[in-house]
């Protein structure tokens, strides 16, 4: 039985189409045809998907008054925007991945296509949206099912007839459209290898939960609150005209809109009042007509939405400015809204509001702007207005974003990535950058692992088990006994006991006798490790790629001092030959070398977008990492996980091996005497299931890399959603630390860096 909803015109609440209402049977027929198509289209040459590519970046193009149109009836956006940046966007990111389809093995040698992607996308850009999932992941040989957002389908199903006309095989893009359960149902299709996702934090929430321990991938690109900062030295004419397209684009429908505006107390209330000034020359109406500034918002249902929280914050005391003239009397429309005078905690300053809704607030210094900049669960993007470049760069790298603006805001381009941190999510969508989010290693392979019931994820790590009380050793009476060695937890540059005072057994492989007992780790002390690593953060980074380099060398050139004693522990606890405990640590001394060597060699790059001036691809670090080490080589596999981290110029806190710990906790005497700063590298062993929880559940992790088994894989990324941290498990599957590819590769890099992209634009001499 077929099922039908209407498409309405958001401007005259007229019926545009009607379309299916797709079902489940829907989604596993366009997954299996996905699939089927994936085995030809993955093995075609690169020239050839390349050649697709473009054919359909030259078919839009032939239909692109057509896509504007349709773009601005079914979303209310003004056709100026439609016509003048969607549709040019979508050219220019379809023409782009027609190149990287073209290089795809030169550039990416040694990464291979996932498979099936289920693309999901939002209603404030339906078509720019899903081409930046679909572009990428047809170039990388994938194959696609895009669920386009429930009110706002049109320009997908225009889109699946050009990609036909076009000549792209069937099945490498099919389109089911439907509710927003179909969504949830498409990232749960176990045939479904990748998801990716525009739209809110919340769903956000919902789709890393349901994927978890799936072995899916998964990129989340959320929503946002901008600051738009305007330092006293800006051009104040200028930073007006950048407002209007910063909060007034699209009615305030961007999840990158600069709804928090920042201005400096000296130039506030001059700024202020050029911008009501400027307000009153917007002109709202029909979207369709060509004069238009802004448009009405999607439905009603966003217009009480966006009505809710101005009246919350005028019940707050805040000083709404409002321009009701011209306003169309019948549609969701809402006017240009100015608020002022409210506190940093307010629901409408740390919400987002997503319309065309601008909250100012003053500052006073450069360090005052930085901190109420970052003071947001979000970071998706911000911009920085000054005629001083120096201040320019200095507060551009201090935020807390994936993206930010000189001079400018709402600039993007097909070369340059985009996405978020924190709670606006992860992955990226654009620049080589993100291309990554569509491919795995060659020698990887997904696993599916046996998913349990979700039940079971709120107690792992949760029971507590006793350490076992010790038996003594047997030593005959008459021996000299040896010297007891007692292994302590590594915080802060410190040794220390537990706060819990227990202790736990570490038993021999070969004959389980009782080797060492060692601290029995818990929550307080990942807390103070945490708090210990966040504290370092910001020395370790400003040491500079060079310092950090010469500190991993120097800490192989003291574990190379005790290759003998690292060896002869390792061969003990874990039973192995001596010639493989000491080739272990000699690959550990050679690991070292190689991060230290990358210090300096994976910062960025300029990224080639269409504007006269710069754009900088700067790779910043991810921030705290947890990381929960393998049994499988328990020093090198510990020494690659750490050295990839603070090499980068992250800060770790550290779960050894839960069977072979020793050899790790012995590591600690080494960092101490090799100039590493306290906090940078915190130990904290003990029961690993509970210490994974206690990480994972932290706040103030920005990332956790887990490998161990498919229920503590699960739990990792399905207890991230909490605050959308990052995440990086093995779903239980070993790796080969031997090999320079799997034990050192690129994709170390990547999980311990993350992008910010700066613009830059010029004009000072020559016009963009």
């Amino acid at each position: 039985m077929l099922f039908y909803a209407n498409d309405f015109n958001c401007i005259s609440g007229e019926a545009l189409a009607c379309t299916l209402q797709g079902e489940l049977d829907d989604v596993n027929q366009a997954v299996t045809a996905a699939r089927k198509a994936f085995k030809c289209w993955s093995t075609l040459s690169c020239h050839v998907r390349a050649r697709h590519l473009y054919n359909l970046a030259r078919t839009i193009q032939k239909h692109q008054r057509l896509f504007s149109v349709i773009e601005t009836l079914d979303n209310g956006k003004p056709i100026r925007e439609s016509r003048d940046f969607d549709i040019p966007t979508v050219v220019r990111h379809v023409y782009h991945h027609a190149g990287w389809a073209e290089l795809r093995d030169s550039e990416l040698n040694g990464w291979s296509p996932l498979g099936v992607v289920g693309a999901i996308v939002p209603w404030n850009f339906p078509l720019m949206l899903l081409i930046w999932k679909v572009c990428p992941a047809l170039a990388m040989g994938n194959t696609v099912v895009l669920k386009p957002a429930t009110l706002t389908r049109l320009s997908s199903l225009l889109f699946a007839e050009i990609c036909a006309e076009a000549g792209l095989p069937p099945g490498v893009l099919n389109v089911v459209t439907g509710s927003g359960e179909l969504g949830s149902q498409l990232a749960q299709h176990p045939d479904v290898d990748k998801v990716a996702f525009t739209g809110s934090t919340e769903v956000g929430r919902v789709l890393r939960r349901v994927t978890a321990g799936s072995g899916k991938a998964l990129s989340l690109e959320l929503g946002g609150k901008s600051p738009f900062i305007v330092f006293d030295s800006a051009d104040l004419d200028s930073a007006v005209e950048g407002l209007v397209d910063a909060i007034w684009f699209n009615q305030g429908q961007v999840c990158s809109a600069g709804s928090v505006l920042l201005a400096q107390e000296s130039v506030w209330e001059i700024l202020i009042m050029r911008l009501k000034t400027r307000m009153v020359k917007l002109h709202l109406g029909s979207g369709i007509e060509k004069s238009v500034d802004m448009g009405p918002l999607v439905d009603e249902t966003q217009r009480k939405t966006v009505e809710s929280m101005v009246k919350e914050a005028q019940a707050e005391g805040a000083q709404v400015y409002q321009i009701w003239e011209g306003l169309p009397s019948s549609g969701p429309y809402y006017p240009p809204t100015l608020i002022t005078g409210l506190s940093t905690t307010s629901r409408c300053v740390m919400e987002e509001i997503f319309g065309p809704v601008l909250v100012a607030l003053p500052f006073r210094t450069a360090k005052e702007a930085i901190a109420l900049g970052n003071n947001t669960r979000y970071g998706l993007s911000a911009s920085v207005w000054t005629e001083n470049v120096s201040l320019a760069f200095e507060v551009a790298s201090s935020l807390q974003a994936g993206t930010v603006w000189i001079n400018a805001h709402n600039l993007f381009d097909a070369a340059s990535g985009f996405g978020g941190v924190k709670e606006s999510g992860y992955g990226r969508d654009g620049g080589k950058e993100g291309l990554f989010e569509f491919v795995r290693p060659t020698w990887a392979v997904r696993a599916k692992p046996m998913l349990q019931a979700e039940g079971n994820l709120e107690k792992f790590g949760s029971s507590f088990d006793k350490p076992p009380i010790p038996t003594g050793k047997n030593q005959e009476v008459s021996g000299t006994p040896s010297v007891d060695r007692s292994y302590k937890l590594y915080i802060g540059g410190v040794q220390c006991r537990p706060d819990s005072g227990y202790s736990r057994p570490v038993v021999s492989a070969s004959d389980g006798s009782v080797l060492a007992y060692i601290p029995d780790g818990g929550r307080k002390d990942i807390r103070n490790a945490v708090e210990s690593a966040n504290k370092a953060l910001s020395g370790w980074q400003k040491k500079g790629p060079h310092v950090r380099a010469q500190i991993l060398y120097y800490l192989a050139e003291n574990l190379e001092q005790r290759v003998d004693e690292f060896s002869r522990a390792l061969s003990i606890q874990s039973s192995m030959p001596k010639e493989e405990a000491q080739k272990e640590v000699d690959l550990s001394v050679a690991r070292l070398f190689h991060w230290a060597a990358l210090c300096d060699k994976f910062g960025g790059t300029i990224q080639e977008t269409p504007i006269h001036g710069f754009t900088l691809c700067c790779r910043e670090p991810v921030g705290v990492i947890g990381i929960i080490c393998p049994d499988e080589k328990p020093l090198l596999s510990f020494i690659s996980l750490m050295g990839a981290a603070i090499a980068r110029g992250n800060t770790t806190v550290m779960v050894p091996s839960g069977k072979n710990p020793l050899p790790a906790l012995a590591l600690y005497q080494v960092l101490e005497t090799s100039d590493l700063p306290g906090g940078v590298v915190n130990i904290v062993c003990g029961e690993v299931d509970q210490l994974t929880r206690h990480l994972t559940l932290h706040s103030n992790v920005q990332s956790v890399w887990y490998f161990g088994t498919e229920e503590g894989s699960r739990f990792v990324e399905w207890g991230s959603a909490e605050n959308l941290k990052r995440t990086w498990v093995n779903n239980g599957v070993t790796r080969d630390w031997n090999s320079a590819t799997q034990g050192s590769g690129e994709e170390f890099l990547l999980h311990a860096t993350q992008c910010k992209n700066v613009w830059l634009p010029g004009g000072e001499i020559f016009a963009n």
